[in-house]
């Protein structure tokens, strides 16, 4: 499967609907328990584009962004604006945000990841497609300077420093992402008369595992 390195314009994706889902299989015993059990690890999130069109212009736009990943044949980046940053969305992304590993005096390649927490359950996400230039790091709380001690790789969200930070120290992240996604459709259908009703063309987008 290929993958275009190319967001889909943030104006059309601001405004969409959409969020995690959750994949759970329920088996209902005789005595009224139930089992429950996932064969996801992680979610996967839908969208719909089609929200965000409000015009003929936005139209035309989709359409040719369409027809350049081909349909559903290559994936695409996707701005989530209801979860796009390592910090609240009201708050401005810092170096301490996330915890993405420990050092161990060895190991100078750490992964992104951004860590959901409600009471004593957490859930941490992998971090795929950060945005370039938005990456903070820090080992335990000391900042440190993209080109000269650590390195980002975009394409999987790899952090890799120079020197490998020392046993014990905390090494931590902040930064924007996109979520890797591609059409979820073989059909786009925009008319003058829709945008003129008021009616929303149906845009389904879908995330994807890279």
């Amino acid at each position: 499967m290929a993958f275009h390195d190319i967001r889909f314009p943030a104006n059309l994706s601001f405004g969409s609907v959409g969020g995690p889902e959750r994949r759970t299989e329920i088996v209902t015993l005789a005595n009224g328990f139930e089992e429950r059990n996932t064969p996801w690890v992680h979610s996967r999130r839908r969208y719909d584009a089609g929200v965000g069109l409000r015009s003929l212009n936005d139209g035309e736009m989709l359409i040719a962004f369409f027809e350049a990943r081909s349909g559903q044949l290559h994936g695409f980046r996707w701005k989530d604006w209801s979860d796009h940053k390592s910090c609240p969305p009201g708050a401005v992304p810092g170096p301490l945000d996330q915890l993405i590993g420990i050092g161990d005096g060895v190991s100078t390649v750490f992964n992104l990841q951004k860590t959901y927490v409600s009471g004593l359950q957490t859930y941490t996400r992998p971090i795929l497609k950060p945005v370039v230039g938005s990456v903070l790091v820090a080992v335990a709380e000391d900042p440190k300077v993209e080109g000269v001690e650590f390195s980002v790789f975009a394409e999987t969200g790899e952090v890799t420093f120079i020197l490998p930070p020392e046993v014990g120290t905390r090494v931590t992240a902040g930064f924007e992402f996109d979520v890797p996604v591609r059409f979820d459709t073989e059909l786009i259908q925009t008319s003058v008369a829709s945008f003129q009703a008021g009616d929303v063309p149906n845009v389904p987008i879908v995330e994807i595992r890279i």
